[in-house]
C-alpha cells in the first residue's frame, strides 16, 4: 500500500505556472516538477474540496491547467469534524484568522490520516513552529499530524 499525500494548493500552482524571474521560486518550480514527474507516482495523492476552489481561482487559463491537473486526483469529502478541528486550529492554536484555509487544509490531511500533507506555503503550514503547536491541537483530538513538507523534503534518493 502506498503512502498518501495530501497536496495542498501551491502544488498545483507551481505546476502549471509561468516560469519565475525569482531564483528561489524558479527553484521551486522546478523542483516540484521533478517530484510530480519521479516522485508522485510512488504516492496515493489526494486533494479536497478547497484545493479544487482555490485552484479554480485567479487566472483562467492557469486555472484551467490547474483543474485538468488535479481531475484524475480523489477529492477528499469535508466533514463537521474537519471543520471543528480547522477551527481548534485557529481558536486555540497557531493559524491567524486570516490563514483560516490553511488550517482547514491542515485538519483534512489530518482526519484522513495521509502520511504526507505537501506544500510550498511555509508560512501557516510548512512551519516548524505552527507544526509544534498544531500537533498539540490535533493530539487532543485524537488525531496524528502529517508530516508536513515541501516536494525538496520528500524526493527520497531522487535527487
Amino acid at each position: 500500500m502506498k503512502d498518501k499525500v495530501y497536496l495542498e494548493t501551491t502544488i498545483p500552482s507551481y505546476l502549471v505556472a509561468r516560469p519565475s524571474r525569482d531564483l528561489l521560486i524558479a527553484a521551486h518550480q522546478q523542483l516540484t516538477r521533478v517530484w510530480w514527474e519521479s516522485r508522485g507516482p510512488q504516492f496515493d495523492l489526494f486533494i479536497s474540496e478547497p484545493v479544487l476552489q482555490e485552484a479554480a481561482a485567479g487566472d483562467t487559463t492557469l486555472a484551467k491547467k490547474r483543474l485538468e491537473l488535479l481531475a484524475d486526483i480523489r477529492v477528499l469529502a469535508l466533514t463537521e469534524g474537519i471543520l471543528k478541528l480547522a477551527q481548534s486550529l485557529v481558536t486555540e492554536g497557531p493559524i491567524p484568522p486570516k490563514a483560516g484555509g490553511d488550517a482547514l487544509h491542515i485538519a483534512i490531511a489530518t482526519a484522513y490520516a495521509c502520511e504526507y500533507l505537501l506544500t510550498w506555503n511555509c508560512r501557516h503550514i510548512a512551519n516548524a513552529e505552527i507544526q509544534r503547536a498544531s500537533r498539540l491541537v490535533v493530539r487532543r483530538y485524537g488525531f496524528e499530524l502529517p508530516i508536513i513538507c515541501t516536494p525538496e523534503e520528500l524526493m527520497g534518493d531522487e535527487r
